[in-house]
């Protein structure tokens, strides 16, 4: 996490070369198309990567061919008022979150926008076995209840092994977005501003995000 501005938290995991990508997914690779070393002007830069390594929005096309591709991510579900949370210690990772749960998480107030800190993160170098995650009944009242944007700092708002991605569906399907990939290791629990709009990508299934959380306080 960047250290050089106390007033914003870096929360971004890189897009690079440590970054583990889902498992089977196209790994960050750079290289170069031009160098002053080779005779050119200027030294120029190409990437080859799936979208989803490092800090990322998913689309809504990203579980639905007829869903909304990268360029209709709305840019007021990733600015503004926030509530980081977390799980208990020792929390099973083989559990949902069911609503009761949430409710209780959220001290009974569902913000338009939750980062859910669950342990289960890329961010120490390695793709973790599984995390916890919404189920897709408690997904669908934080929807109900106003819900606009729901990040984590697991892979997925779904389980690893999940293949039908119910949770991406409940949240995607009606207008809320997700942020995936957080390193929220070092971010105490409480209300921040985010600020954390997707870059502009056009017909893509996700798109690549620089989050940054200000306290409040």
């Amino acid at each position: 996490m960047s250290t050089r501005d106390q007033r914003h938290l870096d929360i971004s995991i890189p897009m690079g070369r440590s970054t583990p990508e889902w498992p089977g997914d196209q790994p960050f690779s750079c290289g170069w198309t031009c160098r002053r070393e080779d005779g050119s002007s200027v030294n120029l830069a190409a990437i080859t990567t799936s979208f989803h390594v490092g800090t990322h929005a998913d689309a809504p096309l990203h579980v639905h061919s007829a869903w909304p591709a990268s360029e209709a991510l709305a840019l007021d579900a990733f600015v503004g008022p926030v509530r980081v949370i977390e799980l208990p210690v020792g929390y099973d990772i083989t559990q949902d979150l069911e609503v009761e749960q949430m409710i209780t998480l959220l001290g009974g107030i569902v913000p338009l926008r939750v980062l859910l800190r669950t342990q289960h993160s890329v961010a120490g170098g390695a793709f973790p076995l599984d995390w916890p995650c919404l189920s897709a009944s408690a997904a669908s009242w934080l929807v109900s209840q106003g819900l606009r944007l729901w990040g984590v700092d697991a892979p997925s708002v779904d389980r690893r092994e999940s293949k039908t991605l119910d949770v991406h569906h409940a949240l995607l399907g009606h207008e809320a977005f997700v942020l995936e990939n957080l390193d929220l290791r070092d971010v105490p629990t409480g209300a921040y501003e985010l600020l954390a709009p997707p870059l502009l990508v056009y017909g893509a299934d996700a798109a690549p995000v620089r989050a940054l959380l200000r306290p409040l306080t």
